[in-house]
């Protein structure tokens, strides 16, 4: 397998490795405020704020995924 089938192989299924282990970490972020939320209503706020902070850091790897596959997108037609 030369390198550019392996780039061409590859890139998709990194992608989709990468969502698919956002949507995992997104899923115990939302669950675990959830879970927080309903132990203690009144600190709704903070827990809201952190919450999206840390969804917003952990979507981060789809996108630095797809904009390396952008990049490397032009190195497969060789």
């Amino acid at each position: 397998m030369d390198f550019h089938a392996a780039l061409g192989w590859g890139l998709p299924v990194g992608i989709g490795l990468a969502a698919i282990g956002s949507g995992i970490g997104l899923g115990g972020i939302g669950s675990g405020a959830m879970q927080a939320i309903g132990r203690q209503p009144e600190a709704t706020a903070k827990i809201q704020l952190a919450m999206i902070i840390i969804a917003a850091l952990a979507e981060a790897l789809t996108i630095y995924a797809f904009v390396t596959m952008f990049l490397l997108q032009g190195k497969i037609g060789g």
